[in-house]
């Protein structure tokens, strides 16, 4: 009993494996009258435009473009001004700290 579950088993996986090895695999079978064969014509390729050299653009100086102040994103220029006095403060307290221990030092 044992010997023909072995062997059913070992039989399925046989077949199993030959049918995932021969997947994806085509076969064909054509049948043709031989004719005859036409090369297709050379392509046609034209020749390069000519180059063509312009003077360089004139280069202007002058001050940069002015923005309107108006069109600007208030979102961004609030988070400018808070973190610049964010900062401000920053330093402002350090240099108050850097004067108390300065003046406690000099008291010793």
């Amino acid at each position: 009993m044992n010997n023909k579950l072995l062997g059913i088993a070992l039989g399925l996986a046989a077949l199993a494996a030959s049918s995932a090895a021969s997947a994806h695999v085509d076969i064909g079978v054509g049948i043709g009258i031989p004719l005859g064969v036409y090369a297709p014509a050379e392509p046609v390729y034209a020749p390069p435009p000519p180059v063509v050299y312009a003077p360089a653009a004139p280069v202007v100086y002058g001050p940069p473009p002015v923005a309107v102040a108006y069109g600007d994103d208030w979102r961004a220029r609030e988070w400018r001004e808070r973190r610049e006095w964010r900062e401000r403060e920053w330093r402002r307290h350090e240099w108050r700290e850097h004067e108390w221990r300065e003046r406690e030092w000099r008291g010793y």
